[in-house]
């Protein structure tokens, strides 16, 4: 069933668990991390960027997951992940998104605050939720790409002023994690998580989590993460999935090259689950 990001995400705060938020592409995508959430019973976020929606359309993507999400036994929220344009939003609250992100990170604290409050008013009108982010994340996400340099934790104190500024249902804050590959180990500030948490008792996001150790995941779930990004591992499942095909066979099948990737997104995606404390919770 479709619901809203808030309905998902309000019941993780209160319940002190993460839910996992997968970026789709394509069918074998979603249907991988569909049935992941079915065999785990997690509730889902389908995210798409706007990368994807160039990718496959948007029309396209709607109707997929509004049909994946009626079909499935879980709740499945639809959320667009780093939108950067009005068009873009205004287009997916249009097509049936049930949750849309205005990032405005890289614009001045008033800035962001003015631009995210005038988002949430035209969403909240249409019953969509909103995430927003504050802090940049360094690295490379489809159309984001933000050098370490530019990059900035969240401040307390802003985070604050921005949430009651704005209205929004959840917002993404950075702590240390990037977007894309890691070339060491992150090193998250578990007392900066602490603290946002305790000011504004509302869900809390984390991007760039793929590669995250377990151990580190896991303790920012217990400190007040709701909801946890997830692409580029899926990317690297995809890719390695294909390559255990191509690479030892003659094979031009595309649904024998396809069925195995997606089985192996569909592993990585439960583990994922299991390690969020999602697992049973739908």
């Amino acid at each position: 069933m479709l619901v809203t990001g808030k309905e998902i995400l309000d019941n993780a705060h209160k319940g002190n668990y993460a839910v996992g938020a997968f970026n789709v592409n394509n069918m074998e995508i979603l249907q991988a991390v569909i049935a992941a959430a079915e065999e785990t019973k997690s509730p889902v976020i389908v995210q798409t960027s706007e990368g994807a929606i160039s990718y496959a359309g948007m029309d396209y993507l709607a109707t997929m997951v509004r049909l994946a999400a009626e079909k499935a036994s879980v709740p499945v929220a639809l959320h667009l992940d780093h939108g950067t344009t009005y068009e873009t939003i205004i287009g997916c609250i249009r097509n049936g998104w049930t949750s849309v992100m205005f990032d405005g990170s890289h614009h001045p604290l008033d800035e962001n605050i003015a631009a995210t409050k005038e988002i949430v008013k035209i969403a909240h009108a249409c019953g969509v939720s909103v995430e927003a982010e504050l802090g940049r994340l360094g690295g490379i996400e489809d159309n984001i790409s933000v050098d370490e340099k530019d990059a900035r934790l969240t401040s307390p104190e802003e985070a604050v002023k921005f949430v009651q500024g704005t209205g929004v249902d959840y917002l993404a804050i950075a702590i240390g994690t990037a977007h894309g590959k890691y070339k060491g180990e992150p090193k998250l500030d578990f007392e900066r998580l602490q603290t946002i948490k305790g000011l504004l008792d509302m869900p809390i996001v984390l991007h760039g989590a793929s590669g995250v150790p377990e151990d580190s995941i896991i303790k920012a779930t217990k400190l007040g993460i709701n909801k946890i990004n997830i692409d580029t591992d899926i990317r690297v499942a995809f890719t390695e999935g294909v390559k255990s095909v191509v690479t030892t066979s003659d094979v031009y099948d595309p649904r024998k090259i396809c069925g195995p990737a997606r089985e192996a997104m569909k592993k990585v995606v439960m583990e994922k689950m299991n390690m969020f404390g999602c697992a049973g919770k739908a």
